[in-house]
């Protein structure tokens, strides 16, 4: 074989990846610009993807680095092909996160032996021919002319192809947005780039701190007992409390709880929906930066040395909520007595909670309990084999492979394990009913796609999202002491109301009692009695 120019080896190997790796881009294409009347500017629109993209490795070859780079953009290249294709999932900043903070175990639950094939035949076939194509290098004057010619060759392609399809481009950038995110590669290697800047910053830069002024004034003569669960991936319109035909709410239907239909989540991705959760931010001021750099309402109810604060975690982290809290992880059995031959079950949070309680019980306590919930795409793992109630069930991380039916079972019996655990809780809490005011706090961190629209898991941005990964299940149950305090009538007046997770804040202080600037009435869920 004759050597090759790197501008050659990289001009091949995007073709390859523009041509067999962008299935999901060129499916939602021809569903906006039909081939019969649309062929000249998609096969200008291939042009320019392969331009660009060519631009962008020219900038950075060299005799060390055309060989690595090629070979790493080929493997995720395969990779995000397979989910986009599987899941229709879009890979950007926030997903980029997600999949980092995720755990190995959860991370197992997605191989499937189509991502393997995926994954040898689009990533490791080809890097393997990459890395033993015989490349001919130029000195460093060639090289720099070299480099000028293709940029320029790429920058006028690029323009004539906007020139003689202006109208088209016109359309494609400004109303058709969401078809560039399924660009293969260049959306998600902007998406790194985007990540990285977000993520590595000076490490001098200190967490901002809110709520300075935080009091709470010793009135009481009950402490409160407050415990906040965080869901995973639940959608309110799978819990029966909110219309959903089936009884998947079972145990909670049974218990006077106060429940909010209509609410909506502050992410479509536990990295940004759980930090949003617990920050002052609303979700339309909340991003990346602000969760990572500022402090959340545990700082603060920890800053008045009235409140013991303990976060419990059966999903992969906290995602930087609790770092200045105790902290314990319940993904293993070393911890976490109820585990099973799938995983470890959330109700082993319950476990040693009365201890904790005894032991803190002259100050008042939160305690918050992170669920591992209906974490997809193994559904099927996420509860104990007794609560298979509906059938038959996905028993596959390959959502694609099953049928609709069966994927809904095995994500509603999730949901049936969450209620028992949710009944639980409650039980737990009604034991200290007279010493204590208790409540509980349920809120799911976001939504689920469950195939509609060939739309699986979640994390899609939120502006383009489906309702499914948006509105989801929050409900409060309140002991007899808190429910003295509380305005009780205007609560259930208003739970159907439109509420997100930026109440949750103002809901805790009040909640607590705390008495600060930051605290905000009208976003506070239990109003007390005037």
């Amino acid at each position: 074989m004759r050597p090759l120019t790197q501008t050659k080896l990289i001009l091949y190997t995007l073709l390859f990846i523009t041509l067999f790796n962008n299935y999901r881009f060129f499916k939602n294409l021809l569903e906006v610009y039909p081939l019969a009347t649309n062929i000249g500017f998609i096969l200008s629109l291939i042009t320019v993807m392969v331009a660009i993209a060519l631009l962008l490795f020219t900038l950075v070859r060299s005799k060390y680095t055309t060989k690595p780079l090629l070979i790493f953009t080929l493997i995720i290249s395969s990779l995000t092909g397979y989910f986009m294709n599987s899941y229709n999932i879009i890979v950007d900043d926030d997903m980029i996160r997600n999949l980092l903070q995720t755990n190995i175990d959860e991370s197992m639950d997605l191989i499937t032996l189509k991502e393997i094939l995926y994954l040898i035949f689009l990533g490791i076939l080809p890097s393997y021919i990459v890395y033993k194509s015989e490349i001919k290098y130029f000195n460093f004057k060639e090289e720099f002319y070299s480099k000028l010619k293709v940029i320029g060759v790429s920058s006028i392609t690029i323009i004539i192809a906007f020139l003689l399809f202006s109208a088209h481009y016109t359309s494609f950038l400004r109303e058709h947005k969401p078809l560039r995110y399924s660009v293969n590669p260049t959306y998600w290697i902007y998406n790194i780039g985007k990540y990285i800047s977000s993520s590595f910053e000076q490490n001098s830069k200190t967490i901002k701190p809110i709520g300075k002024d935080a009091t709470i004034a010793e009135t009481d003569t009950l402490p409160k007992l407050v415990i906040m669960v965080v869901g995973e991936a639940v959608r309110a319109d799978h819990f029966s409390l909110n219309g959903y035909q089936r009884k998947t709410n079972p145990l909670l239907e049974k218990t006077s709880i106060i429940n909010f239909s209509n609410f909506s989540s502050c992410g479509t991705s536990t990295a940004i929906s759980v930090p949003c959760m617990f920050s002052s931010y609303g979700r339309k001021e909340f991003d990346y930066k602000k969760g990572r750099y500022s402090e959340n309402i545990l700082d603060i109810l920890k800053r008045t040395q009235k409140v013991d604060i303990l976060w419990r975690d059966n999903n992969s982290d906290s995602k930087g909520v609790a770092l200045r809290v105790p902290y314990q992880s319940y993904k293993t059995d070393k911890i976490n007595t109820i585990c099973d031959k799938e995983e470890c079950r959330d109700e082993g949070m319950l476990v040693g909670l009365d201890n904790y309680i005894q032991e803190h019980q002259q100050k008042n306590i939160l305690i918050i309990l992170h669920q591992m919930g209906n974490h997809g795409p193994a559904y099927y793992r996420r509860y104990p084999k007794g609560y298979e109630l509906f059938k038959p069930t996905c028993k596959s991380n390959q959502l694609e492979s099953c049928s609709k039916e069966q994927i809904t079972n095995a994500y509603d019996n999730s949901i049936l394990y969450t209620d028992y655990f949710l009944s639980q809780t409650i039980q737990l809490l009604e034991k200290y009913n007279q010493s204590h005011k208790t409540a509980m706090i349920y809120m799911s961190d976001h939504g689920e796609s469950l195939g509609e629209n060939g739309i699986y898991l979640h994390g899609l941005p939120y502006f383009i999202a489906p309702q499914a990964q948006t509105h989801i299940p929050a409900l409060i149950w309140l002991g007899e002491e808190s429910k003295k305090v509380l305005n009780i009538t205007s609560i259930q007046r208003a739970k159907k109301k439109p509420y997100t997770h930026d109440n949750l804040f103002h809901t805790l202080l009040a909640l607590f009692d705390v008495e600060t600037s930051i605290y905000n009435e009208k976003l506070n869920l239990l109003p007390k009695k005037d």
